[in-house]
């Protein structure tokens, strides 16, 4: 790809990159000269020493991360500590919570991959890890897979170009990078069993590309999988993981389970899977199979001179190398930088943005993560920052005192303590109220003031009588609970848990704080007016901080309220703003592909009280848009991290014009994604058949004539472009693309052109109409004209059949353009 070094990168940002990239380079030599002496220190090992290698166990200090490894000391092997970190380093201190790794899809820009990836690893090493749990590259095939916004799009040559610049950085500043989920891993449901049936074509064309990529970086480790694959386990599959890994792409690191994804022990190593976690449930019995001879000694070895390989060539052995200072503000700079890069500008009738100072006395914004900032995805990729404004505070921050900027929630997702008239107790903790008639209880809510004890547990179980018949918001909201993989604050309802405040993964925790900074977690239930129904509320504290735990609801009133209020306050004034989001987590998929919690009804009455209404979107991934044409302009922030409140302020009133461009294409009916038949997604009877084939994401749509609702590479600009010159010539087994692209408006911008190729007249096997075969971001001043040059790889000229990479040829179309839709230049060339 094309790409030119950010020029708001400071000096000391710019002398880190080049000293990544040198190390880098200085490493297989150094790697190649020393394997002799880790041969030499692998016949020192003892057979269980070597085994210990091989499977994670607990950690007797732990930081919180996600796996632990134990070292042999006496022979300087040194313990390791794994982390998860897709938008930063996950352990329990507080970490730079950079953008989700989709925003940095919608960069197009390696050199802020590299950038990303350096954040991380310099920042993990100064935590205490050793590696990463990261980055992850499975290709968005499922628009409401829970995960979709930890990966970085639907195209795998974008994918590619990506990983690698962040495999660099993470690498670059000494921390050991996983890529995962090695392989066709596209969704949560049934992740853990779900069997994928997917052609070899398909495979290596679109689900393969990015980890091939990330290989050709040096990248130590690869974490296998959940599913099966064509009826295997991805975790004990020796065609993925020694056939086409080793034998093919000649990996040389090794190879770990996603957590709990192992189910066998000689077989799984056999097959080229070399590290289970986070414990030995089944590695642990290697020890027996090799003194009883089901198992040769050597394939041990062989798995854990990987493992010390990739220690010596980290420098991690003898020793180790001295950990680096934190930097918060160098990651601080980044996760902005990178937030402004990677949003995207959807659309902006009569461009309504940037806000005016006009719009700026009198603003109204509306939604409740406009007031508690959305930072990031859930489950294993969360990260909590030290700090993280509110884009409702940024905002008031950048207008000035000449602001008058007023606030509705619109979706009341907090509600109020369920009054004392609605509950009953039976019984709490201290066994007040044993056996007889229950009695009227006060309110559940222990927090603030009245907080429990830190450290101490608490139960409270009664009834629950609604006082009018409709759906109810009930919520669990707390905090201090103890850290578990089910969460500690509890609400159960009928028998029913339907809230779990603080679950590691899946759970139904809100990422969306109180206005007190509780976390919240509930359910949309319906209640019947004067029914009582049974309810338990159950908390377990940690040690040193109090215990806070409240039972809320919105109910049906409530809704409509928020939602009247909303259209209210927008009426009359200059402009609104209505903050929408989605909560994307590991562990779940969304339910559906429409905003939850009822959004779209409070963004359709917005947009009916004011037409000058723009919608600011905190999502992970595409969502539908039935008000789509009511409202003048949409901004994509996705999830921005710790610096998005200012980054979405800085691009609402015009301190910086949005350059990013989808790497997901947006649909405009359900139905029309390439998975929405049953026996891709979620499947039918546990086997997901890929059956799309190669048609994925864009090129679905391109292929059946389908019009999206955004497509892929789409993003407007606060300026405009205009391409002219295309010339097209045979360079190094691929083609070089060249054309003139000039910024025609009066605001600096970003454009970022993408060159697609299309078929060649009756395809020797099915493709699609086209297919991204490069691109480039480009910032441009006012009236400036670039000469810009896009490298085709040889990869994308051609198609996989019969065991090997085959030429497509015959006449084909280059297009370039700003989208996958919007293509401005045409030529025809013969590949040979």
């Amino acid at each position: 790809m094309a790409e030119a070094l950010n020029p708001s990168l400071t000096r000391r940002d710019a002398a880190r990159l080049l000293g990544a990239a040198a190390a880098v380079a200085a490493v297989p030599s150094r790697w190649t000269a020393r394997r002799a002496d880790v041969d030499a220190l692998l016949r020192q090992l003892t057979l269980e020493e070597k085994v210990s290698l091989l499977h994670g166990a607990t950690d007797p200090a732990s930081k919180g991360q996600a796996g632990y490894v134990p070292g042999v000391p006496r022979l300087g092997i040194p313990e390791l500590r794994l982390a998860d970190g897709p938008a930063g380093v996950r352990v329990t201190a507080s970490a730079t919570a950079l953008p989700a790794p989709v925003a940095l899809a919608s960069t197009f820009a390696p050199d802020l991959a590299r950038r990303f990836g350096a954040v991380i690893g310099r920042e993990g090493r100064a935590l205490g890890m050793d590696v990463l749990l990261s980055p992850m590259t499975n290709i968005v095939r499922v628009p409401q897979a829970g995960r979709n916004f930890e990966t970085l799009g639907e195209d795998p040559l974008l994918a590619a170009a990506l990983v690698a610049g962040e495999i660099r950085g993470i690498q670059g500043e000494g921390l050991i990078a996983t890529v995962k989920h090695y392989a066709a891993n596209s969704f949560e449901n049934a992740r853990q069993t779900i069997d994928v049936k997917v052609d070899e074509r398909t495979l290596r064309e679109i689900y393969l590309p990015a980890f091939e990529a990330a290989v050709q970086a040096g990248v130590g480790a690869v974490m296998a999988a959940y599913n099966h694959v064509n009826g295997v386990y991805a975790a004990e599959h020796p065609h993925l993981l020694t056939g086409i890994l080793r034998d093919e792409w000649h990996f040389g690191g090794w190879v770990m389970s996603d957590w709990f994804a192992t189910h066998s022990g000689a077989p799984a190593l056999t097959a080229g899977m070399d590290m289970e976690m986070p414990f030995g449930v089944n590695y642990g019995g290697l020890t027996a199979a090799v003194s009883s001879g089901r198992l040769a000694e050597s394939v041990v070895d062989t798995a854990v001179r990987r493992v010390l390989v990739q220690l010596d060539r980290f420098g991690l052995l003898g020793g180790g190398r001295p950990r680096p200072a934190p930097d918060p503000a160098g990651g601080a700079r980044a996760a902005k930088e990178i937030a402004l890069a990677g949003a995207v500008l959807l659309r902006n009738e009569r461009d309504l943005l940037p806000l005016g100072r006009a719009d700026l006395a009198d603003l109204v914004v509306i939604g409740p993560t406009a007031a508690s900032p959305l930072v990031g995805g859930g489950g294993s990729a969360r990260v909590i920052p030290a700090s993280a404004e509110s884009p409702l505070t940024a905002l008031r921050r950048q207008a000035g005192p000449g602001g008058r900027i007023r606030w509705a929630t619109g979706v009341d997702l907090e509600g109020v303590p369920v009054p004392a008239s609605a509950l009953a107790l039976q019984r709490t903790q201290q066994g007040a109220q044993q056996g007889g008639a229950p009695q009227a209880a006060a309110q559940v809510d222990h927090t603030g003031a009245d907080a429990l004890a830190a450290g101490s547990s608490w139960t409270w179980t009664g009834t629950l009588t609604a006082p009018e018949t409709g759906d109810y918001d009930l919520r669990i909201q707390g905090a201090g609970g103890v850290p578990s993989f089910n969460g500690s604050i509890s609400l159960t309802l009928d028998g029913v848990k339907i809230g779990s405040v603080g679950a590691l993964l899946g759970g139904n925790s809100s990422l969306i704080a109180t206005s007190g900074g509780l976390t919240n977690a509930g359910a949309t239930v319906r209640l019947e007016a004067g029914v009582a129904k049974p309810v338990t509320v159950s908390a377990t504290g940690v040690a040193g901080t109090p215990l806070q735990v409240r039972l809320a609801w919105v109910t049906p009133r409530r809704r409509q309220e928020a939602l009247r209020e909303a259209a209210a306050l927008a009426k009359g004034a200059r402009a609104a703003l209505v903050f929408a989001f989605n909560e994307g987590t590991e562990g779940a998929d969304r339910a559906a592909l429409a905003l939850p919690n009822g959004q779209d009804p409070v963004i359709g009455a917005v947009a009916a009280a004011n037409a000058r209404t723009a919608v600011v979107l905190n999502t992970g991934d595409p969502v539908l848009m039935p008000w789509v044409g009511n409202v003048s302009s949409i901004l994509q922030m996705w999830y921005p991290g710790q610096e998005g409140a200012d980054a979405t302020a800085t691009l609402l009133l015009g301190g910086a014009s949005p350059g990013g461009k989808l790497p997901v294409t947006f649909p405009r009916r359900a139905e029309d994604v390439p998975t929405a038949r049953p026996e891709r997604y979620p499947g039918v009877g546990g086997v997901a058949d890929y059956s799309e084939g190669v048609l994925v994401g864009y090129r679905h749509y391109d292929a059946h004539g389908i019009e999206p609702l955004f497509p892929f590479g789409h993003g407007l600009s606060y300026t405009r472009f205009q391409y002219d010159g295309l010339s097209v010539r045979a360079a190094g087994g691929g083609l070089s693309v060249s054309f003139t692209v000039a910024n025609t408006g009066w605001r600096a911008g970003v454009e970022v052109p993408q060159v697609y190729l299309g078929s060649p007249p009756g395809p020797p096997v099915p493709m699609p109409p086209r297919a991204l075969a490069g691109f480039a971001r480009v910032g441009l001043s006012p009236g400036e004209r670039r000469r810009v040059t896009v490298a085709v790889p040889p990869r994308a000229l051609q198609y996989w059949s019969d065991g090997r990479w085959t030429l497509a040829r015959g006449r084909r179309t280059v297009h370039v353009g700003s989208s996958s839709r919007d293509l401005r230049l045409r030529q025809e060339v013969t590949i040979r």
